[in-house]
């Protein structure tokens, strides 16, 4: 069994009862990743934890190196990430504590992040439509059930450009489309690790009500900050028992995710990029 990834904030890999840790810098071709990777153990599985936004939240959403990190979990041995992340929410039903198992996205960066590896000579076209890893999403909300927190076992989150929070023109246009919860980060974590053949799975803590609810504060960081340390604790609960459930096997789409998706003849790719990405096409692309 490969290890599993969990992206969030620095505090999350202080969890009772995790052995052997210890921080690990990995170089990618890509530039550096958010932060050191910090490796540990807990009931009887490898995690790699990383902080999206660096030690002490330094890097803003526009900022991340989402190639980097990603492929640096990648280059650890990592089969599934599961991305702990703070959200607004669109909808009253979704209230500031509650947790959301995400089932889709929608894009509204304005192509303000890099979100592919596939460049520089070689296109490859991943199957879509299921953005996350159904098993392990299931693992999750059931896993957040048992510890007897509010979750939600589906929603759709609108990925925002930022750093600033949204406008109540804007938030009340995402509420009209449908939209449940709206973050800055994981989208293109979702499409990068689909693209390296890592399950992926986002469980998004509700901090606040965006600023269109009229009855409750406009958004702002200490709000954010206060819901976020609240829940931070039961994110650690739901993570341990995702492990003691996880399946050892991997049985899903996600482990062949690039089997049909290349469409560059392997002839014409470059050797350089050949290399740079051996870890993900290697058993493609000799």
């Amino acid at each position: 069994m490969g290890r599993i990834g969990v992206i969030g904030g620095s505090g999350l890999y202080k969890i009772e009862g995790i052995a052997n840790v210890r921080e690990v810098a990995v170089e990618t071709p890509f530039g550096e990743p958010s932060s050191k990777y910090i490796l540990g153990e807990l009931e009887g599985k490898e995690l790699v934890f990383l902080p999206r936004h660096g030690i002490g939240h330094r890097i803003s959403p526009t900022e991340i190196n989402y190639r980097a990190n990603i492929y640096g979990m990648k280059k650890l041995d990592v089969e599934r990430i599961i991305s702990i992340s703070a959200c607004g929410s669109l909808k009253e039903e979704l209230r500031p504590m509650d947790f959301v198992v995400v089932d889709q996205f929608v894009d509204r960066t304005n192509y303000g992040r890099d979100m592919t590896f596939f460049r520089d000579g070689i296109v490859a076209h991943i199957e879509f439509s299921r953005p996350v890893c159904d098993v392990l999403s299931q693992q999750i909300y059931e896993s957040a059930k048992s510890i007897g927190v509010r979750v939600h076992p589906k929603g759709t989150y609108l990925n925002m450009e930022g750093p600033a929070f949204s406008t109540l023109a804007e938030s009340n246009l995402y509420r009209s489309w449908g939209m449940d919860i709206i973050g800055m980060t994981n989208l293109a974590e979702a499409k990068l690790a689909r693209e390296a053949e890592i399950c992926y799975s986002t469980l998004a803590a509700v901090t606040d009500y965006d600023c269109w609810h009229p009855t409750h504060e406009s958004v702002s960081i200490d709000l954010v900050i206060s819901y976020l340390t609240k829940n931070i604790e039961n994110a650690k609960k739901i993570l341990v028992s995702v492990l003691k459930n996880i399946d050892i096997e991997r049985n899903c789409k996600c482990r062949d995710a690039l089997k049909f998706a290349i469409m560059t003849d392997k002839s014409l790719i470059p050797e350089k990029t050949k290399k740079d990405l051996d870890i993900i096409l290697g058993k493609y692309v000799k």
